[in-house]
């Protein structure tokens, strides 16, 4: 946050009275470069986003997924410009026009009016809105090919103006639990659990609402593999997820000048890596094939799991994060598909929801105090451990309580799904009035 230490707490729209042409000055360009670019990488994730889902899902269902992926994007966008930013900014005092809140909430910074129309304010938002966002297209994923789109577009509203940045205030805008007295208070350095376990909690709920796709399970409750249309747009948005992640975790520092930067790519990238390889070996000794899909999952929740702790851990703990990641992932979906019988077409439960989890409790098991002060139990402590276990018990009652009564209220109202003839016929032309692949 050094780069954000110095804002001024008066608006400045034009940057004049901020910058200099001192050495201060350079260093203050050279971060504001560096946060700006790093939202660019994390909006490409965007697309790595679109890319996996539209691979998992049936060809009669992908334009719709296509759709709902891109305007819950644009949805969100105006919805944390209107109100979302000042609920979880208020009161952090990160930058101009954010003075006022409490450690529930924020009330400041609405419509970045005011004081908060300031340069320092304006790339805060612009990071954060790439944040709030990848939490809101996780869950689409989960409901796709039986999920309304305009109820969709009410869901976003909802996620990025209520529930994401009510939950992200406590842990990032100077809220309770960023101040609990325990270790250094909850640390969630990039959003394994503000992000991330945010969006496979909420897709838990919804994917469960809505109930599984036709043809998922046989009479007898056993499941049915319904199989994705492109394998190859899998693992090319998996590729594209983990070079935006390098934004999402390194960008984080805020400060390309807190040369941490170097350290937390590592961390993803290995972490990345272990998660894969573990994952494509344990799937190859238990069918004896090598299931590059399987391989992308282990990727994706190393990257997931690594951004809580990036910061905090050495080179090796990033790679036990990855692999046991794998892990939690392998037995969460055939837990979440098997026992629970919760149809989730990208597995987003298990690789955002369950190591968006893990990653908040490995800052307290793994951080080796060589910064931000986080210490873990590697170094014989014991107190981060018990603020990251209160950050996950806080976050799954948050996201399941008012997930479940927003969702619950939708249900009754406006319906969660398309009527089941449309579903089997395929939801393009019904929603979108044609198909992703015309005269196909």
């Amino acid at each position: 946050m050094g780069f954000f230490a110095q804002a001024v707490f008066a608006g400045d729209p034009s940057g004049s009275n901020t910058y200099s042409d001192s050495i201060q000055g350079l260093k203050f360009s050279v971060n504001f470069a560096w946060t700006l670019l790093s939202a660019f990488l994390v909006f490409n994730m965007q697309a790595g986003f679109t890319f996996l889902g539209a691979g998992f899902v049936q060809k009669k269902n992908t334009l719709n997924y296509l759709a709902m992926s891109f305007m819950d994007f644009c949805v969100g966008a105006l919805i944390f410009w209107l109100f979302g930013f000042a609920l979880m900014f208020g009161g952090s005092k990160l930058a101009s026009g954010l003075s006022w809140g409490n450690s529930f909430i924020g009330y400041s910074g609405f419509l970045l009016l005011g004081d908060s129309y300031d340069v320092h304010t304006s790339v805060l938002w612009m990071f954060q809105i790439m944040f709030a966002a990848t939490a809101c297209t996780i869950v689409t994923g989960a409901v796709a090919e039986r999920f309304k789109f305009h109820t969709h577009m009410i869901y976003s509203v909802f996620l990025c103006g209520v529930l994401y940045p009510i939950f992200g205030h406590w842990m990032w805008g100077k809220g309770w639990l960023q101040t609990l007295p325990f270790g250094v208070g909850a640390r969630d350095f990039a959003g394994s659990g503000v992000v991330h376990g945010m969006g496979g909690l909420v897709a838990f709920i919804a994917a469960w609402m809505v109930g599984p796709r036709y043809g998922k399970y046989n009479p007898d409750g056993s499941p049915n593999v319904i199989h994705g249309h492109n394998l190859v747009y899998i693992v090319i948005g998996t590729l594209t997820l983990i070079f935006g992640w390098f934004g999402f975790n390194a960008g984080s520092t805020l400060a390309v000048t807190e040369l941490r930067v170097s350290i937390i790519a590592v961390n993803t990238f290995l972490s990345a890596a272990a998660g894969a390889v573990t994952l494509l070996y344990l799937s190859y000794f238990m069918t004896k094939k090598s299931d590059i899909i399987m391989a992308c999952n282990g990727a994706l929740a190393g990257c997931v799991a690594i951004t809580a702790s990036g910061a905090y851990v050495p080179h090796w703990a990033a790679i036990l994060i990855g692999v046991i990641a794998s892990l939690i992932t392998r037995i969460s979906l055939y837990f979440i598909e098997s026992k629970l019988k919760i149809d989730d077409p990208v597995g987003a439960i298990s690789v955002h929801g369950a190591n968006g989890l893990w990653g908040l409790l490995s800052v307290g098991i793994f951080s080796d105090g060589s910064y931000g002060g986080v210490k873990g139990l590697i170094v014989g402590s014991c107190w981060q451990l018990l603020a990251q276990f209160i950050a996950c018990v806080t976050l799954i009652s948050w996201c399941f309580t008012a997930g479940f009564l927003f969702f619950f209220v939708l249900k009754r109202t406006l319906g969660l799904r398309v009527p089941v003839n449309i579903e089997r016929s395929g939801i393009d032309t019904y929603e979108h009035g044609t198909s992703c692949y015309p005269g196909m």
